[in-house]
């Protein structure tokens, strides 16, 4: 597909929204009953669930970090996930650059000197695909980490960006990333600070539209900030509720 196609004279994108518009956000905390921490998130049509377990002992083989939490990710993607109906074997080398990226970016905002001598586990399942994956991924992590009751710095939210026709665009749906004209940025951050918790693009761009591209990010962060402000507030008063009955 070519650029042109993916944005109409009109501005107007592939799935109908503008160039600065965010797909729909739909998330929700304490969804397993099962894990210490767990949480749905669905971006436009990219679903993801996620369990969290921890802290506790250390289950792997190997040296125990003794100041501080070890980190360990696992993402696997549901075989009905995507049009190609086929399973994907542990070792995927994209399975394990999606939770590589995860566990990185977490590794900096979970207060892991908190809890010495033990791990904490991140299980992302990726249940429907249709773009962005990775930031999608990162907010609902950072749902769950704070279902689960982990200490962080802050919230991690993620948002993509890219360029097509001269143009910055928000939050890349599935047809967008698969052209390879459009270049695609993932960008973190913490929302209290600004600081960048992760930089990660799929191909290259140009310097000069590096900034517009990142300050897009960086504003579809903060509104996705406020999306999963939201679900812990809901969550909270849910659970408020339970315990009063």
């Amino acid at each position: 597909m070519s650029r042109q196609e993916l944005l109409s004279p009109e501005g107007l994108r592939v799935d109908g929204r503008r160039a600065n518009e965010l797909r729909r956000i739909l998330c929700r905390a304490s969804v397993l009953n099962t894990a210490d921490g767990s949480a749905y998130y669905e971006q436009g049509n990219t679903k993801v669930l996620v369990a969290v377990y921890g802290p506790r002992e250390p289950r792997f083989r190997g040296p125990v970090q003794h100041e501080h939490a070890t980190i360990n990710v696992e993402f696997n993607v549901a075989p009905f996930s995507t049009s190609e109906r086929r399973k994907r074997s542990k070792g995927d080398k994209r399975l394990l650059e999606v939770a590589s990226f995860v566990r990185q970016t977490f590794e900096g905002a979970i207060q892991r000197s908190v809890y010495p001598r033990s791990q904490i586990d991140i299980y992302l399942h990726l249940l429907q695909h249709d773009g962005g994956t990775l930031e999608t991924c990162i907010n609902a992590a950072t749902l769950a980490l704070i279902d689960a009751g982990i200490s962080m710095d802050d919230y991690v939210c993620a948002c993509t960006a890219g360029f097509i026709d001269e143009v910055p665009v928000l939050d890349l749906n599935a047809v967008e990333e698969s052209s390879i004209e459009t270049p695609d940025l993932t960008v973190a951050i913490l929302p209290r600070n600004g600081n960048i918790a992760l930089l990660q693009m799929e191909s290259r761009l140009h310097s000069d539209k590096l900034e517009d591209v990142m300050d897009l990010a960086v504003e579809g962060c903060k509104h996705i900030h406020r999306k999963l402000d939201e679900a812990v507030l809901a969550a909270a008063s849910d659970l408020a509720q339970k315990l009063n009955r």
